[in-house]
Order: C-alpha cells, then sequence, then structure tokens
C-alpha cells in the first residue's frame, strides 16, 4: 500500500459528524499540493504526516490520495511550527501570538510548551490566564494524538480511530486494553471479527471469557440471520467451541455470565428441563411478547358463530374437489372455534389447501374476510394461492408516518 509524507498545509473541508476530511499535502520534491481525503480526525495545519492508503481518480477533483492510516509527527520547519500553533489547535494562540512564540523560542517552541509552559509569559501578550488556556488545550490535543497512535497501532483504521474516540472520549485506551470486544457493541461497524483482531494485537488471550462471550453473542447473531430465533444450547455451546477454538467450560461459563447479565435468556425445550434454549435478549422480548398477544387473542371471545364441522368439511371438500388430511381437518375445526390459530410446516405440507378450505367456509358463514402479509411479495402470493386479495399489514392497518403508527390500531 503506498505510504507519502508532507505537511498538512490547509483543511478545505471536515465533516464534524464522521471527520471525513478533504486536505492539502505539501510533499517533498513536489511543486503542487497534493488532495487528500479521509477519516483523518484531530489533523492540523503545520503538522507533518506519514500516509497510507491509495491513488484514487475522481471524476470532478481530479487525483486524489484516499487514507486509510495516518500517523502524525512534530512539525520539521519554523513555518510549520506556526502554522500548527496558528490552525485553531490550542484555545490562545492565533497566527499573531504564533508568530510571537516562535521567533522567542524557535524549534524548542513545543517543547517550551510541552516541558515549561510558564515560559511562554516571556512573550508579550501572554500573561497567566492565557497559558493556563494553552496548558490544558495542549494536555487535550496530547491526548487525542496518543488515542489515535495507539488505536492505529494496533490495527484499528483512523475512520473507527476516530468514531471510538468519539465514543469513548479520554477513556478510549483504558477500555479498549481492558476489553476490545466492547467495540462490537458499542461502535458500528465493528464487528467481531475486528475486535478480535484489535484483541489478538492487543495479547488477549484467545481462550479468555470476555472473548467466548464476545464470540457466543456473534454466533447467536449469525444464526439470527439464517432464521433463528434461539438455538439449542448443547448445540451451540459445541458451535462456538469450534469456532472460537475455546475450552467447553469457557463456552458454558460464557453462558452462565452472559444470562446472569441478562444479554441471554434459557428456556426449557422439554419438560424435564435437561435441554434448554438460548435466545438473545431481544429475540426473547420479542418472541414472548408474541406469545403473549397471541394468548390474549386466544382467550378473547370469538365472533364467529358454531357451525357443524363434519357438513362444513364435507361441503369444502365437494366445493374444492379435495380430500383433506385428518391434520387439515383438526385444523379447520380449530379455525371455526378458535380467535387465533398458527399453521406451520415446511413447503407441500398442504398450507396453501388448508388456508383455501377455511376461507371458502367462512366465505360460506357470510365473514368478512381480510388478508394480510408482511412484505408486498408475500401478499401477491397469497393473493395468487388463494383468490382473494391479500394486502401488506402496513396497508391493511393503514401505517401514518406522522403518528409513528397506525391509524388502525384497535
Amino acid at each position: 500500500m503506498p505510504i507519502i509524507f508532507g505537511l498538512l498545509e490547509r483543511i478545505s473541508y471536515h465533516n464534524e459528524e464522521n471527520d471525513f476530511v478533504v486536505a492539502k499535502l505539501r510533499e517533498k520534491e513536489k511543486k503542487e499540493l497534493t488532495t487528500i481525503v479521509g477519516n483523518l480526525s484531530g489533523i492540523n495545519p503545520g503538522e507533518s504526516l506519514k500516509l497510507t492508503g491509495k491513488w484514487v481518480q475522481n471524476k470532478r477533483f481530479g487525483e486524489q490520495f484516499h487514507v486509510e492510516m495516518f500517523e502524525v509527527t512534530v512539525p520539521a520547519t519554523l513555518l510549520g511550527i506556526q502554522k500548527y500553533l496558528a490552525s485553531g489547535l490550542i484555545k490562545g494562540i492565533g497566527s499573531i501570538m504564533s508568530e510571537r512564540i516562535v521567533e522567542k523560542f524557535g524549534f524548542h517552541t513545543l517543547e517550551v510548551i510541552e516541558k515549561k509552559p510558564e515560559r511562554l509569559s516571556e512573550v508579550e501578550g501572554i500573561g497567566p490566564k492565557r497559558i493556563s488556556m494553552i496548558i490544558k488545550a495542549w494536555v487535550e490535543h496530547k491526548e487525542i494524538k496518543e488515542i489515535m497512535i495507539f488505536l492505529q497501532g494496533h490495527g484499528v483504521s483512523a475512520a473507527y480511530s476516530a468514531k471510538i474516540y468519539k465514543q469513548y472520549g479520554d477513556q478510549s485506551i483504558e477500555i479498549v486494553r481492558e476489553n476490545p470486544y466492547r467495540l462490537a457493541h458499542d461502535i458500528y461497524g465493528i464487528g467481531f471479527i475486528t475486535a478480535d483482531k484489535i484483541a489478538q494485537n492487543l495479547g488477549i488471550d484467545r481462550n479468555s471469557l470476555i472473548r467466548a462471550k464476545a464470540g457466543l453473542i456473534y454466533i447467536l447473531n449469525q444464526l439470527t440471520e439464517e432464521g433463528h430465533v434461539y438455538y439449542p444450547e448443547n448445540q451451540l455451546i459445541h458451535k462456538a467451541k469450534e469456532i472460537l477454538s475455546v475450552d467447553e467450560e469457557i463456552v458454558i461459563q460464557a453462558v452462565r455470565e452472559l444470562t446472569k447479565e441478562k444479554e441471554l435468556f434459557l428456556e426449557d425445550l422439554d419438560p424435564e428441563g435437561n435441554l434448554k434454549a438460548v435466545y438473545l435478549a431481544p429475540f426473547h422480548v420479542a418472541e414472548t411478547g408474541v406469545a403473549q398477544m397471541l394468548m390474549n387473542l386466544k382467550e378473547s371471545p370469538s365472533n364467529i358463530r358454531p357451525i357443524h364441522p363434519e357438513k362444513a368439511i364435507e361441503w369444502v371438500q365437494q366445493k374444492l374437489n379435495i380430500e383433506l388430511a385428518r391434520r387439515q381437518e383438526e385444523a379447520i375445526l380449530l379455525a371455526a372455534s378458535s380467535k387465533v390459530l398458527i399453521i406451520t410446516g415446511g413447503p407441500g405440507t398442504g398450507k396453501t389447501t388448508l388456508i383455501t378450505a377455511v376461507l371458502r367456509i367462512f366465505q360460506q358463514l357470510k365473514l368478512r374476510i381480510l388478508l394480510a402479509a408482511p412484505t408486498g411479495r408475500a401478499a401477491k402470493r397469497m393473493n395468487e394461492a388463494t383468490g382473494w386479495e391479500a394486502k401488506t399489514i402496513h396497508r391493511l392497518l393503514e401505517y401514518s408516518p406522522r403518528k409513528g403508527g397506525f391509524k388502525k390500531d384497535q
């Protein structure tokens, strides 16, 4: 990856939300200024920079150097020191004052500010109050630089270094050293894989408890992408052991601790309690919430008038020219007597046939029928399968962005 060196001449653009910067760099032995772009938190005109990145061709602005990593060194010239101090970096020093300070102390300017700030009183216009302001600003600036150097030295890109500093402030180094896996939880864009690399650079034991805990959260999140709301505990422990290359005892301990911290929830999968389901907290809240709402619906009175089940089943089989399986007949009886019915099953198990049969019976009872699906594609598929109009849930309940909810919410 290309590396360039130079003096930061000026900052043309700075987005304070994400620290994206467009700036001009003066490289040695180059007449034209180089345009540099990237997440360059904390840089200031006058600083000498070592930049790692790649050359890109912007259609509008021409050749630019896209910065992936950067290091700041002290300015090497008197002009560089003067620009550095006049950049607004240190509250209490402007362009005129920076000229006076550099004229007084020359190449020792930064050393004086760092080690003997009381000597600044030798400069015309600098009194005790301004010296205090300069000391405070210098310390803050130094902390930022140390944090950025530390993070980038452990494989964190400039973009993420800026995000980490914004999140943790002057505690960044302490927090990352103590538990780099917090980054996967706190910093958008940093996942377990990236945090794990940082942890290895910091020398954290691969068999550590903090790694096992973060790894379990990562694995369960990956499993949700495959459609799993929970995962059997014994299978999860085996999977984590293999993926993370850690001892089984550590994984078991991690499950226990995460459960105590309410990051994970366990539910029985069998009456004896020998098999457990492991949930991530948000999915446990969602599933138990849905279950409670279904129970409330189930226990509320039904407006469907009683039907003669045998006659209804015989009638719908003749009407649709089908023969229902025993389980399908049982489902029709439940649908006719319950406020809510959940139908599950894999492809080809007769779900569509069952739904069509139930709809025909309800139609014969002169009931108002509404079909809804989570997505437009699912609604279209439902319409094609049953012949009845189907809407998305948002359309059926008339979602209102202004209200932030549904107009029909009773």
